[in-house]
């Protein structure tokens, strides 16, 4: 509800009045609107412990997620694996991924799978061959889903199969949810031959 604001308190001709009682109603904040705050809102706490940019958890092995990009309802995402470690990493297979809600809570029925035959029109997935990322060496692989209506806004990944668990806050939030399926390309070397 809108509380009207006084008007000029002398008599003025017509257009001073008007102009005045405008800049009145644009300074005080009365009037039929009002400018939206700009001011960010203090976010919530994060829910997970992820590991700041940059840092070398315990395992060795650093994980990052890129941006979303998306056409015609297809959604895909790269991820990182850096070995951080003084010594040498062994890749090979697929990360395992789970989508986690705001709270950190797995989205109901996303599941992930090897591969990118269950997800219409992503690109086809080469396939897992193994490697090994030297200290300061990276490893790319590529997430695809179809556009759903419920984000994600964590990612858990597992490197690969045996490996501690890492997780990432993406920059930007995963719309795959409620019911969706999360297709996963193989690790392949990032490094420079």
């Amino acid at each position: 509800m809108t509380v009207p604001c006084p008007g000029p308190s002398s008599p003025r001709p017509l257009r001073s009045a008007v102009l005045a009682g405008a800049l009145a109603l644009a300074v005080s904040g009365c009037g039929f609107f009002t400018e939206p705050d700009h001011r960010p809102a203090p976010g919530p706490s994060p829910a997970l412990a992820v590991p700041p940019a940059g840092d070398c958890p315990p395992s060795g092995v650093r994980v990052d997620a890129g941006r979303v990009d998306g056409a015609m309802g297809l959604r895909a995402m790269s991820l990182t694996l850096t070995n951080c470690s003084e010594r040498p990493y062994r890749v090979n297979g697929y990360p395992s991924v789970r989508v986690l809600d705001e709270k950190g809570a797995p989205l109901t029925g996303v599941r992930t799978v090897q591969g990118t035959d269950k997800v219409p029109m992503a690109p086809e997935d080469p396939g897992a061959e193994p490697f090994t990322l030297s200290p300061g060496e990276s490893a790319s692989a590529a997430l695809y889903w179809r556009m759903a209506a419920e984000n994600g806004t964590y990612l858990r990944v597992v490197p690969q199969k045996g490996r501690a668990s890492v997780d990432v806050r993406p920059p930007e939030t995963l719309d795959i949810g409620p019911e969706n399926t999360l297709g996963t390309t193989a690790w392949a070397s990032a490094s420079v031959s």
